[in-house]
């Protein structure tokens, strides 16, 4: 029996844990997927999040940094400093006075 045709169209469920992998979704959908999970993350009051971008050409990097600069909620972004290195940005949101990091710890 084969497995039914997945639709390129359909919804993926994402869990908000602060953490996105944005390997998983077409080139040019990264910008509007970014910008959904930070407003997702700020809601849930989570501040701190990793964006996983590879390292590549640096096509998806530069997509998500031209994001983060338009928006008013980021604190601060950076390239990861880990083992991850510039296969990683990480962002700070402007939260209020709730501010949790993404396993549900206040901060």
């Amino acid at each position: 029996m084969s497995e039914p045709d997945e639709d390129p169209d359909a919804a993926v469920a994402v869990p908000i844990d602060g953490v996105l992998d944005l390997h998983h979704f077409r080139p040019a959908e990264v910008g509007d997927v970014v910008d959904a999970y930070l407003d997702e993350c700020r809601d849930q009051g989570i501040a701190h999040v990793r964006l996983i971008h590879g390292k590549g050409k640096g096509v998806l990097r530069r997509t998500v940094h031209a994001r983060l600069e338009r928006r008013s909620d980021v604190r601060h972004f950076g390239l990861a400093t880990d083992r991850s290195g510039w296969g990683a940005t990480l962002v700070e949101l402007e939260i209020g006075d709730r501010c949790v990091d993404g396993s549900g710890d206040s901060v």
